[in-house]
């Protein structure tokens, strides 16, 4: 199949399927994907829009989906979930556009969330935005780290694919 030509309906299946895993992932790793200290293993998909520029809304709207269903902190923290997830897409397909070294996918996916989640989560929990910021960024660094070798595993063969679809 050509990645690089799908037609809406591909995109919207595509982008169907990440969603749905990206809450499978969450549920079964929701023991430590939640509060103080997160390492949301199922934010490492952010990677993919590197390849995907169009799951930039669907990997937001699928944060959206898990925090309503899991997340227990009610609206404000599933549209600031949808907020965090898009700006953080929408960053690594910047760093794709600016052709920069893929090390940097792990900044967005570290500081978005570590620092954009504490806004409202200090809030919402009573707790210091300084604190909260640093455990949430470090907690960050393990899907960071994943998303890029998502990314630097899947480039031969996205790249192989798109090339032979050029021939």
């Amino acid at each position: 199949m050509n990645m690089t030509n799908l037609s809406k309906t591909q995109k919207l299946v595509f982008s169907s399927m990440l969603m749905a895993l990206y809450i499978v992932i969450l549920y079964f790793t929701q023991s430590f994907s939640f509060g103080a200290y997160q390492i949301r293993i199922a934010t490492s998909m952010y990677a993919l829009s590197y390849f995907f520029p169009f799951l930039v809304f669907p990997l937001g709207l699928a944060n959206f989906i898990a925090n309503a269903l899991f997340g227990g902190l009610g609206l404000l923290d599933m549209i600031g979930g949808l907020t965090v997830g898009i700006v953080t897409t929408y960053s690594i397909v910047l760093i794709k556009q600016g052709n920069l070294n893929k090390w940097l996918i792990a900044l967005p996916i570290i500081l978005v969330p570590g620092l954009g989640v504490s806004i409202w989560l200090s809030y919402l929990l009573n707790l210091p935005y300084t604190a909260l910021a640093m455990s949430l960024c470090i907690g960050q660094i393990i899907p960071a780290l994943v998303g890029v070798l998502l990314v630097k595993t899947l480039a031969p063969i996205i790249c192989k694919t798109q090339k032979e679809n050029l021939v």
